[in-house]
């Protein structure tokens, strides 16, 4: 028998990669619409999901078109474990707006430092005492090199702190622990039940989106139309790319790697960031960038690599052959093989 995720390791490594690679290029094009629609944060962020939202359900239509008879419903993915649609949505909504606080209080290098940086440590953390993944020496040492690689990259690029660094670091915390909660919560459900990963995370949205209209009324919910065709150019574009496109490869990758994995991964995203800042906005490179960079990327290609090879065996479900001190089988199997020949050609 399977894993239930049929998503090869390395494969969900890069679909992990790519969305990181998509949440990268959303800043930047927050920033536009910042100045263009004259809206606040929050309300690009409900605006993000909304679009989002309703790219994710018209694939959803479009798929259960194509597959009557296998594509989940709506009403069944949310039924079928509703805490997991109301916990998501609502660590999608947390993490975005305490980031997105924590900016405005302690400015952008200090609140990049201590939510992406803090992710990796709380999601190592929560996947041993949840999942019961072991990141090991390897992978402690990568989570190290990631978080150094992060300060350095966002140490070394223009910033300022902040009109009120304390509360803006607590914002930050409580940001990097939502994005904790749903990539463990993320790589539960995946690695259980892969088939349903897509249906799960337009009911995410959903809620995540309803929880981010009464903040985003508050804080001036409609933007200047005064260019409608860009305004809604970049709002299309954030609810397609860093939203409907990389959540959805994001939480299909966690089916397949490891939470800690995945967080190291996802730390490609402030790389495509500072690429984006260079390429594009005319900001100048320096040492600490650089070294940065190199860090960042090491420990991205490093887990990555070894993902894949050693993490085949791990994902056999318990009912599989498993070799026991001195490389025997598990009792059971052994027996029920015995019993029933050819059966271990069955199972591969």
């Amino acid at each position: 028998m399977q894993s239930s995720s049929a998503l090869p390791v390395r494969r969900g490594a890069l679909h992990v990669a790519i969305a990181a690679t998509a949440w990268g290029t959303g800043g930047a094009v927050a920033a536009v619409l910042y100045d263009v629609g004259g809206i606040g944060p929050v309300s690009v962020s409900f605006w993000r999901f909304l679009a989002g939202l309703g790219l994710l359900l018209a694939a959803h239509l479009v798929r259960r078109a194509r597959r009557p008879g296998t594509a989940l419903s709506l009403r069944a993915a949310f039924a079928a474990n509703p805490r997991r649609a109301l916990i998501t949505g609502l660590g999608l909504a947390v993490y975005q707006t305490a980031y997105f606080a924590s900016v405005q209080q302690a400015g952008l290098t200090v609140a990049t430092v201590v939510t992406l940086g803090a992710g990796p440590l709380l999601v190592t953390a929560g996947a041993r005492l949840t999942l019961g993944e072991r990141a090991g020496a390897a992978g402690i040492a990568a989570v190290a090199s990631g978080v150094a690689g992060l300060v350095l990259l966002t140490g070394g690029a223009d910033g300022s702190t902040g009109p009120a660094p304390a509360p803006g670091i607590g914002y930050a915390l409580l940001s990097a622990a939502g994005y904790a909660g749903v990539t463990l919560l993320g790589r539960l459900s995946g690695r259980d039940n892969a088939d349903g990963v897509f249906e799960s995370t337009v009911t995410g949205f959903a809620v995540g989106t309803v929880c981010l209209l009464p903040t985003a009324l508050l804080e001036g919910l409609l933007p200047d139309m005064g260019r409608p065709a860009w305004t809604l150019g970049l709002v299309l574009y954030l609810g397609a790319v860093p939203t409907a496109l990389a959540y959805t490869l994001f939480f299909a990758g966690l089916g397949a790697v490891r939470a800690t994995t995945a967080s190291v991964v996802a730390l490609v995203e402030p790389v495509t960031a500072a690429a984006i800042g260079v390429l594009v906005l005319g900001e100048q490179l320096n040492a600490a960038v650089l070294t940065g960079t190199a860090l960042l990327m090491s420990a991205v290609v490093f887990l990555a690599a070894t993902e894949g090879p050693g993490r085949a065996a791990a994902r056999r479900t318990p009912g599989r052959c498993r070799p026991g001190a001195g490389g025997r089988r598990a009792p059971g199997v052994a027996a029920a093989d015995r019993r029933r020949p050819g059966a271990v050609r069955d199972r591969r």
